[in-house]
């Protein structure tokens, strides 16, 4: 079972900030498999992963190590899932 499945309500609360501010109601049609480059696919470009850093860190009440922001952790739904369960202050969306 993958992260995704695992949390559901992570990956919607993902899904639903880039219908919100990127692609008004289309971010599920156009995410085809959680492991897609966000970067690659045109699903967000640099500053917009930089604006879903900061909404999830204050929309989870996290923070995000600098250090792990890298195309292994955050270029890809299925990537953003598993690093944000993994955090030891997650509890949850």
């Amino acid at each position: 079972m993958t992260q995704t499945a695992r949390d559901p309500a992570l990956r919607q609360l993902v899904i639903d900030w880039l219908d919100d501010n990127y692609h008004f109601g289309d971010a599920a049609e156009m995410i085809r498999d959680d492991g897609m480059s966000f970067l690659q696919n045109g699903i967000l470009d640099s500053l917009g992963f930089v604006q879903l850093l900061l909404f999830l860190e204050e929309r989870l009440a996290l923070q995000i190590d600098r250090s792990d922001l890298s195309p292994e952790n955050f270029d890809g739904l299925g990537k953003i899932v598993t690093y944000l369960v993994a955090h030891p202050d997650y509890r949850g969306a």
